[in-house]
């Protein structure tokens, strides 16, 4: 590409024109995002419960990440980390917490924000043994967001751990599990011509929500 600049301030692609509109929605958000969720597996998106986490450092400054969506239940969305990360401590400190998903082929997005809780030991365990086996050694070798010498130190981690379980299950460690954000906000974003596009907030309401037209 000759000239990146240029590209990146003009390049333009506007979305198609339908609508979101009121009696679309459903009066709980959790429902239309299982909807518009299973709509994106359904039509083959590309990675339909990837998602961005942010979360706040204890500087003030934002820090984000893609992860997968990984359970649902109870009106809470779940997800499995490592809690000595980056994320995880600094969800230790600030409980609270923004997932962002973005389904591009279907002009739609969706922002979650809540408090975070850890999930039960039992609700890990059971993820954790459900995982490939090199994903469950991987969880054991990586002391995730720490400083790493060079490639080498990490595979020969890998290869000592393998030798170690040989033969054995391997038991989920006690710094990695899962997470449970209960939303107190929704947004839903559909994408419309000349960036004019369709936008509703669900807002906490004691049991129920308040659903609200945003400008694009």
């Amino acid at each position: 590409m000759e000239d990146l600049h240029r590209h990146i301030s003009q390049d333009r692609r506007d979305f198609e024109d339908s609508p979101l509109r009121r009696q679309d929605l459903s009066e709980e958000p959790m429902h239309l995002f299982e909807l518009w969720l299973k709509e994106a597996i359904e039509q083959e998106v590309n990675e339909p419960y990837a998602f961005t986490l942010g979360t706040i450092g204890h500087e003030g400054y934002p820090s984000c990440r893609i992860l997968y969506l990984r359970g649902m239940g109870e009106g809470t969305l779940t997800f499995f980390t490592n809690y000595r990360s980056r994320k995880g401590v600094e969800l230790a400190v600030e409980d609270k917490a923004v997932m962002h998903f973005f389904w591009p082929e279907l002009h739609r997005q969706v922002t979650v924000r809540g408090k975070v809780d850890k999930v039960s030991d039992e609700i890990s365990d059971s993820y954790f043994a459900s995982r490939p086996r090199s994903s469950q050694i991987g969880a054991w070798a990586s002391q995730q967001s720490q400083t790493l010498e060079s490639r080498e130190e990490l595979e020969k981690h890998i290869q000592d751990l393998e030798a170690e379980y040989e033969g054995q299950d391997i038991p989920r460690p006690l710094h990695w599990g899962g997470y449970a954000l209960q939303p107190d906000e929704w947004e839903f974003w559909k994408g419309r011509t000349s960036r004019l596009h369709d936008r509703f907030r669900y807002s906490k309401s004691g049991r129920s929500w308040i659903i609200e037209r945003l400008y694009p």
